[in-house]
């Protein structure tokens, strides 16, 4: 099933959508949620291509030919077959974002605005110009604004003919309730750990350790890990654990100096945040289970550290850590708050 097999760890999603297609039933409006990076988008566009597949064999449609030779195991047509071939005219162009008829939408800065809903809205009133069904994939739906929402209410309340459209979002919650009960919804997994790992080491030649731990800190997304490789994040964290290791002995001056650089890193605060609070959890974990740390390759650091510090003093700065991560993405001073975090992870 070329565009489906690429998923990883979503048999479930993949069940539905292949039984929706087998059975023709397919809706005009799917809500796919889960995890950033787990392969929502990417089933959005395989679906795509499964929908409008024009497999051509001796100059005909394979759906022409499947009424003719409908016993023939090589004739397939979008909604007559699980998946698409991948090598036809409509497929490459579906693959590579050059399909007329399968529309994009995603943010315009920190929203998606009326004024794109609107365009769309026009867009759909005229008839596909290739595809058997258009499709429109909305990413990061959640950033529907309000008079976006209500836009998008009226499309799917008179879906327009020969067209699909593929909401994607993190969470079902963060859409307004009458758009979730007019859609199909697909739920995806994040990728089990295990899976990660062996993917990580396949794809970026990783030892199984680093690998390992990329895995365990990308939450299941995917995504996620890619980025985390390519910005040599395993460097990086390295570095913050050994600062983090050494807080206790630095003078104020120094967990000042370091809060000044945390929160001057905008873009990696997310990151540098998840790394100081997996290294304190996993100080509480060694003390009963060493292996389940995840910071594996400085488990000796990790025993000898988690001796110096009660459990409830752990316990407390894991919950620190956890309100400053809820903060940041509010109008927060940054820097303030990061020396109170370090001024508060520096006490035994």
């Amino acid at each position: 099933m070329p565009g489906f097999e690429s998923l990883i760890n979503q048999e479930r999603p993949i069940r539905i959508l292949t039984t929706l297609l087998k059975n023709r039933t397919l809706p005009h409006a799917f809500l796919f949620t889960g995890t950033e990076g787990v392969g929502k988008k990417a089933a959005a566009i395989a679906l795509a291509m499964a929908c409008n597949c024009q497999d051509e064999i001796s100059g005909l449609e394979a759906e022409d030919l499947s009424e003719h030779d409908p016993g023939n195991p090589t004739v397939k047509s979008g909604l007559t077959a699980l998946g698409s071939c991948g090598a036809c005219k409509s497929c490459r162009k579906i693959e590579s974002g050059n399909h007329a008829d399968i529309i994009r939408i995603q943010p315009s800065g920190s929203f998606i605005k009326i004024a794109q809903i609107r365009a769309l809205a026009h867009t759909l009133t005229m008839r596909p110009y290739e595809a058997k069904t258009r499709v429109v994939v909305i990413s990061a739906a959640q950033a529907l604004n309000a008079a976006a929402s209500n836009a998008l209410l009226k499309i799917l309340e008179e879906p327009p003919g020969s067209t699909m459209l593929v909401l994607i979002a993190t969470h079902k919650s963060a859409l307004l309730p009458t758009i979730v009960s007019r859609c199909q919804f697909v739920g995806f997994n994040p990728i089990s750990q295990k899976n990660m790992t062996a993917l990580l080491s396949e794809t970026h030649e990783l030892a199984p350790q680093a690998a390992g731990i990329l895995a365990a800190m990308a939450n299941g997304s995917y995504s996620r890990a890619q980025t985390m490789v390519r910005s040599n994040w395993l460097k990086r964290r390295k570095w913050l654990i050994n600062e983090m290791n050494t807080l206790s002995v630095k003078k104020m001056g120094g967990l000042l100096g370091l809060a000044e650089k945390l929160s001057a890193e905008k873009e990696e605060l997310s990151e540098t945040l998840e790394v100081i609070k997996v290294w304190f959890r996993d100080l509480i974990i060694g003390r009963y289970d060493p292996g389940k740390i995840i910071n594996q390759d400085v488990a000796d650091k990790i025993r000898i550290a988690s001796e110096k510090v009660s459990v409830p003093s752990l316990l407390s700065k894991v919950d620190a850590v956890q309100q400053v991560q809820n903060r940041i993405t509010a109008n927060t001073n940054l820097r303030l708050s990061m020396e109170n975090l370090l001024i508060q992870l520096a006490q035994p």
